[in-house]
């Protein structure tokens, strides 16, 4: 009897699941779309950031290594925390929730960025010196391509955990689906509680393996074959 209890609930929890899904559908489509848009804001503008400053500390080897370092302590700050201090100048809303996502998605690219950077053999380099290439270009056709399977990496690790993170912004009254997870857990017991707060789950899992997917997809498309 208990089984058939423990299986009669699981059945009513996934029917009351749908039920709510199928009403609310317009204002989940719309929280889904705000929590992948600043996912891949974040991550886009981490992104660049990251690869400028790799660019700038590669060749040097002690601010290369002070700049790894400081990339993994950074990653053991709260991201409350950090979220709480940037309300003083910035207030709540988009522009606190922006700027925390976008910090904590440069560390993991960072690393690898420079990391990637670094290992592209000398010779290659030297190669491409010798038929009078400058600097810039060696860069931007030589070795960012070499490193970029090491970077798509550091990218697809700052997505996963971006994704993720992005839902505490709700703390401060950002977008995404973060309200309905903690609106949900706020409310246990009340009507739609646990509905809310596994929809939130559920679509935050699904947001992050799209863009993981559409991440492979991309290194398919762009590393060469004799680097992957």
């Amino acid at each position: 009897m208990r089984n058939v209890g423990h299986a009669t609930w699981g059945w009513e929890t996934i029917v009351q699941l749908w039920d709510y899904i199928g009403n609310n559908a317009r204002s989940l489509t719309f929280l889904t779309y705000q929590h992948a848009s600043l996912s891949f804001q974040t991550v886009l503008v981490g992104t660049l950031a990251a690869i400028v400053i790799a660019a700038l500390v590669y060749r040097l080897p002690l601010v290369s290594a002070l700049t790894l370092t400081s990339s993994r302590v950074a990653l053991t700050i709260p991201s409350l925390a950090l979220l709480a201090l940037l309300i003083v100048p910035f207030g709540l809303g988009v522009t606190p929730s922006f700027l925390m996502l976008a910090f904590f998605a440069m560390l993991p690219v960072i690393g690898n960025a420079v990391v990637g950077l670094r290992s592209v053999p000398p010779a290659v380099v030297e190669s491409a010196r010798g038929i009078g290439l400058p600097r810039w270009r060696i860069l931007l056709t030589v070795e960012l391509p070499i490193a970029w399977p090491v970077i798509l990496t550091g990218i697809r690790v700052s997505t996963q955990m971006i994704v993720g993170v992005a839902a505490i912004v709700a703390y401060v009254l950002g977008p995404g689906l973060g309200s309905l997870i903690f609106n949900g857990l706020a409310r246990l017991g009340g009507a739609n509680a646990l509905e809310s707060a596994l929809t939130g789950t559920i679509l935050i899992v699904i947001i992050a393996l799209v863009f993981d997917a559409l991440l492979v997809l991309l290194g398919r498309l762009t590393i060469s074959k004799g680097l992957s």
